[in-house]
């Protein structure tokens, strides 16, 4: 028996001998499971460097505006969404070397932008650059 119940057991017996009331509590501190509802994944798509939609759920468009940055359009509200974005090469279309990123920002309700960049890459590539990329949208 650990220590913490002995002292518990000898005041429950002190009450119960001198007439008194025991109340008894089942709380825990273990962790507990989330209540209300789980994420989903609301949309997601698969974008080529050059802006083609190449696969996606809930993605209504596709906007290629400069080197390494595009819009993407969903039919999500996207308020308390978590935005996720990788850079990948959709088949072996992606120009490398080096280092790459994302970033994925919200611009309106239902709009991303999205910035490609090849950062550790020589010449005229060498930060933003269009590149074959990924988002995901969970709400």
């Amino acid at each position: 028996m650990n220590g913490f119940r002995k002292p518990a057991l000898a005041a429950a017996a002190v009450a119960l001998a001198i007439g008194g009331t025991l109340a008894v509590s089942s709380a825990s501190a273990a962790p507990q499971a989330p209540t209300g509802s789980t994420a989903t994944t609301t949309a997601w798509a698969k974008v080529s460097a050059a802006g083609a939609l190449l696969g996606g759920s809930g993605v209504t468009g596709v906007s290629h505006f400069g080197n390494g940055r595009y819009n993407i359009t969903t039919t999500a509200d996207l308020g308390e969404c978590a935005l996720l974005g990788t850079v990948n090469t959709n088949g072996g279309s992606d120009p490398g070397p080096g280092s790459s990123s994302v970033l994925v920002g919200k611009v309106s309700s239902n709009t991303l932008f999205i910035r490609t960049a090849t950062p550790s890459s020589a010449g005229s590539a060498a930060v933003d650059s269009d590149r074959p990329f990924s988002i995901t949208i969970v709400c």
